[in-house]
């Protein structure tokens, strides 16, 4: 009895912290929003908050595939690239049968699920062979994702060569793929729901299966997940395979976006992806991350890019900002690891 009356007697400030505490990231968000909205008014306007949601919507796509891959201590520098190739393929897949820069040429209108699952193919076939490389021959996934990242970069670019033009950019793409990146479902935007179901099948994967809770006991500590019975090169797998096909996904929504794409589409992206979850809260260290976390940093991102621009402030200083923000985040999380040891 006692107990809960002195539960229910916190002062007002201890309930203030302990509020601020667990949702900082998300009143981050809140202040960047208004501090912006009071120097540039037009920033929240309803139409840059949809435009903001829409671009941010294929990089939480790609976040979501790349944190669960944090949270297991591992990281995936070939993200972006394979971002690259599956937007190269789905657009090569979905051209419409009279242009006449046409990648394969006779080539008929193909079903619509075509292109879209063959970009989620080929990101799942990259997320294997990364996830191969790290579980079965031991190689730290910064090396195994980098040369990852090169080969990958290459293959697209072979991909979309044209000797003895080279590497061409593809266009053309049907009304009917496009509207998938550009039209709306009962007013609000495909790429919203998209992301928000991807969302919400992460978070259930996170939560609320096995595979869910083997993961963060890898990150956590590997050596007590192995005592414990868990397959350690089996979950690694099928984190990387996740991850891939993520990026596959990411990959079709990005070309029917921009409703086109070229070799050199995604490229950075991972940085971003693992910037905005290391600032939601997925510890460098492992064992630790929200898919909430996750889609409010890939949302920081995209509010300080769109913010900075109203406020006319030069690229370069945008990316300097963005690089500032990640070193802090990344020593924030170092520092609350090293007390907790």
């Amino acid at each position: 009895m006692s107990n809960g009356a002195t539960g229910a007697l916190k002062p007002r400030s201890q309930v203030a912290r302990e509020f601020a505490s667990k949702n900082a990231i998300v009143l981050v968000l809140l202040g960047l929003v208004v501090a912006i909205g009071i120097a540039r008014p037009s920033f929240l306007n309803p139409a840059n908050l949809v435009n903001i949601l829409r671009i941010s919507s294929v990089r939480a796509v790609i976040a979501l595939g790349c944190g669960g891959i944090l949270i297991t201590r591992g990281t995936d520098l070939s993200a972006g690239r394979t971002v690259g190739l599956a937007a190269v393929v789905s657009a090569s897949l979905a051209q419409r049968a009279d242009y006449a820069s046409k990648l394969f040429k006779g080539m008929p209108d193909l079903p619509l699920l075509v292109p879209v699952l063959a970009a989620i193919g080929v990101g799942l076939l990259v997320g294997l062979l990364n996830g191969s490389v790290v579980a079965f021959l031991k190689v730290p996934p910064f090396i195994a994702t980098l040369g990852m990242m090169v080969i990958v970069y290459g293959a697209v670019s072979l991909y979309v060569d044209r000797p003895p033009m080279g590497a061409q950019p593809l266009g053309g793409l049907r009304e009917d793929f496009t509207n998938i990146g550009t039209g709306d479902t009962l007013g609000i935007p495909n790429l919203i729901l998209i992301a928000a179901a991807v969302a919400l099948v992460i978070y259930v994967l996170h939560n609320k299966t096995r595979l869910g809770k083997n993961i963060f006991a890898i990150g956590g500590n590997p050596d007590a997940a192995v005592v414990s019975g868990v397959s350690v090169w089996r979950n690694t797998l099928l984190i990387y395979a996740i991850g891939g096909l993520l990026y596959g996904l990411a990959g079709a929504l990005l070309a029917a976006r921009t409703g086109g794409a070229t070799n050199n589409y995604g490229n950075g992206y991972e940085l971003d992806a693992i910037a905005a979850c290391v600032i939601g809260g997925v510890s460098t260290s492992g064992g630790i991350g929200t898919v909430g976390g996750m889609i409010t940093g890939v949302l920081i991102f995209e509010v300080l890019n769109n913010g900075l621009v109203v406020l006319g402030v030069s690229a370069y200083w945008q990316q300097i900002v963005k690089g500032i923000i990640i070193v802090v985040a990344v020593a924030v999380d170092i520092r609350k690891y090293l007390v907790k040891r």
